[in-house]
């Protein structure tokens, strides 16, 4: 027996020798890993009041309904175990043990692969009481298995599973203790986990947002999702299917110019990309270098919050990643979907973008990571940087003598394209200028972004205000 198995065990043994737990376990997809640990390591029958596993779909959809999107796979599936699970605790239970006992559901929704099939993701949630006859609290996950072979990734979802549970009981009274205790004994690069969501009375304390962002901070998640209204959402179901566009900034703050970008960019998405007929999602992308202190490790928390909720005011999605290279971005958001994207950077990045050095990993260097880049489904969109006297387009700008004939060849492709001239854009307005003079307290800031940031800005002291 391995020492992960042993630790695993041992704390499936924690709580199944404590008599106050009590609940059951409703696993479907990948069969009932989390519950096997909690019969293995003993006393089983103080813990579990059930468990299940209904592999066949007809069986599912008799239990717990059928989702609108028809898939199995997804946090609307978990959320419906869980209500029913946790109910049927309640209403046969609650006479005899209620007074007594802190009942939990724990539920997962899992599809495991192999090396062909490599979609191994899935949802997984505890329900439970802090204390009998209270309120319920949630702890929500999505999760994708990275080992290659169905009987690592099971075995990975076991321990994750317990990990879980044993961290709703003894680890979720501080944030910092949390996420440890949900990877705990799990080798680095066996899960990804790209959502956390905690709710319920009993979980105040928890700051979804920070959670997340600790998530990519520990390399757990590529990236992180919030919504308009700034909740936390799943990356994969958000993105599923949809055509994209993205404008990477820091966005401290979100400015007039940013928004500009958005609109031309819509405008010359659909003109790029005639055949596509859904509607593109906008995310603003913050990098997760961006939001280090003074050049440091260290997360600014707090401006961390205030992009975000600026950002979200905005109506648009907001993504924190871990991505330096665009190719690497691309090649992330290719697991979600396979319409057409364009990332939208303004022209004085150009260079960046151009730079040898951030290829080096690359046997092929520049030449491999452009062309995992950009195609026919993902295009550059550029936008004029007009200061003063100086305005540079993706026309004006011209890489190295050995570079530029693979930046002309993009160009040919029209892969890498102008928003609009000089003559069509207003001057570049950077977020740290109009942070500086939020911060100086000097007037006229409130013209230089949108309304609704302006508005926030002044409401809740944002940004030094």
């Amino acid at each position: 027996m391995s020492k992960t198995q042993q630790s695993t065990l041992a704390k499936a043994l924690e709580i199944n020798k404590n008599p106050e737990i009590y609940g059951a376990f409703a696993e479907i997809g990948a069969g009932q890993e989390v519950a096997r640990f909690f019969f293995q390591a003993g006393h089983a029958s103080q813990t579990i009041a059930k468990t299940i596993s209904a592999y066949d779909m007809i069986y599912s959809d008799e239990i717990y309904g059928r989702e609108e999107n028809g898939r199995y796979v997804c946090e609307s599936r978990l959320g419906k175990m869980l209500d029913k699970e946790f109910h049927l605790l309640h209403r046969r239970l609650d006479q005899t043990r209620g007074p007594r006992t802190t009942f939990f559901a724990f539920a997962n929704t899992v599809a495991t692969g192999d090396q062909k099939r490599r979609s191994c993701h899935g949802w997984m949630g505890i329900r439970f009481q802090k204390k009998p006859l209270g309120p319920h609290n949630d702890i929500v996950l999505h999760v994708r298995m990275l080992d290659k072979y169905r009987l690592q990734q099971q075995e990975a979802l076991g321990v994750l599973g317990v990990n879980l549970a044993w961290a709703a009981y003894h680890a979720s009274d501080k944030m910092e203790t949390l996420i440890p205790a949900i990877v705990d004994n799990l080798k680095e690069g066996q899960v990804a986990i790209d959502m956390i969501r905690c709710s319920g009375p009993d979980l105040k304390h928890m700051n979804n947002h920070l959670l997340n962002l600790e998530l990519v901070k520990r390399g757990l998640a590529e990236a992180i999702l919030f919504g308009p209204d700034a909740s936390i959402l799943s990356l994969g179901d958000q993105l599923f299917s949809k055509p994209l566009i993205i404008e990477r900034g820091n966005f401290r703050p979100v400015t007039r110019t940013h928004m500009d970008l958005l609109q031309k960019a819509k405008a010359q998405f659909g003109k790029e990309f005639p055949d596509c007929k859904k509607e593109p999602l906008v995310l603003f992308e913050l990098p997760m270098r961006s939001l280090k202190a003074d050049g440091t490790d260290n997360l600014d928390e707090k401006d961390f919050l205030e992009r975000v909720r600026a950002l979200a005011s905005t109506g648009h999605h907001v993504m924190v990643s871990n991505f330096l290279q665009f190719y690497r971005l691309k090649q992330f958001l290719r697991n979600s979907t396979r319409e057409s994207i364009g990332l939208i950077i303004p022209a004085n990045h150009l260079e960046r973008v151009f730079d040898p050095k951030h290829y080096q990993d690359l046997d092929g260097g520049l030449l491999e990571g452009m062309g995992k880049f950009l195609d026919e489904g993902t295009h550059l969109f550029v936008y004029p940087h007009k200061i003063k006297d100086l305005c540079t387009t993706a026309q004006s700008f011209f890489p190295s003598a050995e570079l530029l004939p693979i930046y002309q060849y993009f160009r040919n492709q029209k892969w890498i394209l102008d928003l609009a001239g000089c003559d069509e854009a207003d001057e570049y307005i950077h977020s740290e200028d109009v942070r500086q003079r939020i911060v100086k307290k000097e007037t006229g800031w409130e013209q230089l972004v949108p309304e609704p940031v302006a508005h926030l800005i002044k409401k809740d002291h944002l940004f030094g205000f």
